[in-house]
């Protein structure tokens, strides 16, 4: 992770449910009911992420009957920095291998 960023426990909870479910589909909606935290909280986050390189996304292919979705997801750098992070605060040595 580059020196000086620091990732928030708001910051943390969104890239838990994302580093839960790596291969999942994760919309905005989807990540603020699985974090507890709301738009206003949520969106800014994953802006933050998303400039840090930390997540992707891409709005979802063809979907039935509905509007498309943003779909978010962790790069290898965000999960790298989530088990750096995770690992600081909780000494966790869980690793999911990318």
């Amino acid at each position: 992770m580059p020196r000086g960023i620091q990732i928030n426990k708001n910051a943390l909870k969104v890239m838990k449910v994302l580093y839960d479910d790596l291969d999942g589909e994760h919309y905005g909606v989807s990540l603020g009911q699985a974090s507890g935290l709301g738009n206003g909280t949520l969106y800014p986050i994953l802006d933050k992420l998303e400039d840090l390189g930390f997540l992707t996304g891409d709005w979802e292919k063809e979907p039935a009957g509905r509007r498309p979705r943003f779909l978010y997801r962790l790069t290898a750098e965000g999960i790298q920095a989530f088990q750096a992070e995770r690992a600081a605060l909780f000494g966790t040595p869980e690793v999911h291998h990318v």
